[in-house]
């Protein structure tokens, strides 16, 4: 993975916003119980005032009626029915408008208004109050995920800072206009692409690639939106509207790959479409065949006509549906899994592709040294002590690196100093001396000799007074589980065909995929590259997609099942 500190270009050549719009419109979807899932209509407003009065027009019925007459009665009841039930009944309403006959709502409209037609009130409250209170708890997990989504769209860069005439004006990105010099400091975010004019810097670009590898930055090289400037002050020259920056088209394709994603039928809808016209079928029967062949009275088969279709509405199954699923999101939950909504159950159950993210999926996601190379003469542990002692105040991820692997760095001595050299590494005085810690460039420009024997890995070398003292390599390791987990997509879920993409160079992404038992991999991917390297692997959209980080959410929103690995990607 050296392939970003050694100054590659991981600039998303493919990444595309539809039409160049920051969005696309969601499907229309019909008002209904629905609704509740999206957070439409808050389910306490609808549930609980119909409890309240469906509860004691059941329990005390009798005397209701005996003090007060059947009119408070059967008002009570109708007032309940008609406040949970108003959904189903407008649904079911729309649908006939459609000429769609034959559907869950027009089943429990139609039996519930002819319980009510014979006399049933309370069979027909329960099944409208008991179906509102399964949707209602399906749609808590729903709900919980939309406001993750929109803590995702609320991390965008909050302003820029635009360079006018020698003064700093911070406003929105969107209002940059194409051209502008913006400044950028360490620990803040590039609000917009651009070129570099001034300085130098590493980049964090993780929220593009994945990769917890730094990027090295100087005049002339791109930069894009959502990277994190570690070191050294940038001045930039914007070269795209915030809309079409790298971070403006992450966000277009969540919301598009949220739009264009199927949603998956649930059971008792298809059920229905051959439940209901058997029903209606058989009640028409139940009227018509005994008056005219066997000579019966209209009136009562009629009436058991109606009460056909009373009975036949599938109340457990309406119920228990949404329930089952709302029994299968607290399980899960249990074992440290969260899910969005009982739809993926469904769609789990046809994934025979995975497709995996490799940076904090299958590896952890940060650097751990593998290799110290000390030079002739020179001890590991008088390696590893100039070198923390030199990144002990920095942040950058090697530096993270070099400090934990060498253990706890005691208090810096007196008098030490400390520079960093923007996208090169750090330089510190010390008793001990000048100590250069950072790039191959860096100390050769400082006039020291290396040993270029080193394995090609990311490293950092290490000099003292222009003495060269050796290297430390690093890499994002495969986490202990990986392994087994693919093991058991193959043996214990029926998976056939497992890949993976990645950010990261072929190379690095080929010996990853070799060492966990993958089927093939993709590499050199940004956000847009990731998506359409989805579509490819799976044409209908019915892959699992496991991921880690924000470059992942366009894929995680638009897969058949898209899995967080409760990091960086969790709120997408």
């Amino acid at each position: 993975m050296p392939g970003q500190i050694l100054g590659a270009d991981p600039r998303p050549k493919n990444v595309s916003s539809p039409s160049g719009s920051c969005c696309c419109p969601a499907p229309a979807v019909p008002a209904g119980p629905r609704d509740s899932r999206s957070g439409a209509a808050p389910w306490k407003i609808q549930i609980i005032p119909a409890a309240a009065a469906f509860a004691p027009g059941l329990v005390f019925a009798e005397e209701i009626i005996r003090s007060a007459g059947i009119v408070p009665y059967c008002v009570l009841m109708l007032a309940s029915y008609l406040w949970c039930g108003w959904p189903v009944l407008r649904e079911s309403a729309e649908a006939i408008r459609r000429c769609d006959f034959f559907n869950e709502f027009t089943l429990m409209g139609g039996a519930t208004l002819v319980a009510i037609f014979i006399g049933q009130l309370p069979e027909a409250v329960g099944v409208m109050l008991f179906y509102a209170i399964g949707e209602a708890v399906q749609g808590a997990a729903a709900g919980r995920s939309r406001r993750s989504i929109a803590s995702l769209l609320a991390s965008k860069p909050e302003q820029a800072v635009v360079m006018r005439k020698g003064k700093a004006v911070a406003m929105p990105p969107e209002q940059v206009p194409v051209g502008s010099v913006i400044l950028v400091k360490p620990g803040e975010k590039i609000p917009l692409d651009g070129l570099v004019i001034s300085g130098s810097a590493s980049l964090d670009m993780s929220s593009l690639t994945g990769e917890p590898l730094p990027a090295a930055r100087g005049v002339d090289d791109a930069v894009y939106s959502g990277s994190i400037c570690l070191d050294g002050d940038l001045l930039i020259r914007t070269t795209s509207a915030f809309a079409e920056s790298a971070v403006g088209k992450i966000l277009a394709m969540v919301e598009n790959a949220i739009a264009k994603k199927s949603k998956t039928e649930r059971f008792i809808t298809v059920f229905a479409r051959y439940y209901t016209p058997a029903v209606v079928a058989a009640a028409v029967l139940a009227a018509t065949v005994p008056p005219l062949f066997f000579g019966r009275e209209w009136n009562e088969c009629i009436y058991r006509s109606l009460v056909i279709l009373v009975v036949s509405c599938p109340c457990a199954l309406v119920l228990s549906v949404p329930l089952a699923f709302f029994a299968g999101i607290g399980a899960i939950s249990r074992h440290g899994v969260l899910v969005k909504g009982g739809q993926v159950f469904d769609a789990v159950v046809k994934a025979k592709t995975v497709v995996m993210d490799k940076t904090g999926t299958i590896t952890e996601g940060r650097l751990s040294q593998i290799e110290t190379r000390p030079a002739a003469g020179v001890s590991e542990g008088e390696l590893m002590r100039l070198a923390a002692l030199a990144e002990s105040r920095s942040n950058h991820p090697v530096a993270r690196a070099v400090v934990e692997a060498a253990g706890t760095v005691s208090d810096l001595p007196e008098g030490i100093s400390i520079r960093d050299v923007a996208g090169k590494g750090v330089v510190a005085t010390a008793p001990e001396g000048e100590i250069v810690v950072g790039s191959a460039r860096l100390l050769e420009e400082r006039g020291v000799s290396l040993d270029r024997g080193a394995p090609d890995r990311l490293g950092v070398y290490v000099a003292l007074d222009g003495r060269y003292m050796g290297r430390l390599s690093f890499e994002d390791r495969i986490k202990e589980e990986s392994r087994q987990a693919v093991r058991d997509l193959r043996e214990l879920a029926g998976v056939t065909n497992i890949q993976m993409l990645t950010g990261d160079r072929a190379e690095t992404a080929e010996k990853v995929a070799a060492a966990v038992g993958l089927d093939g991999f993709r590499a050199d991917l940004l956000p847009g590259d990731k998506i359409d390297a989805y579509r490819q692997l799976s044409p209908d959209g019915t892959a699992l997609f496991a991921g880690d980080g924000v470059n992942d959410a366009p894929v995680l929103a638009g897969a058949g099942v898209g899995v967080a690995m409760g990091a960086l990607g969790a709120a997408a």
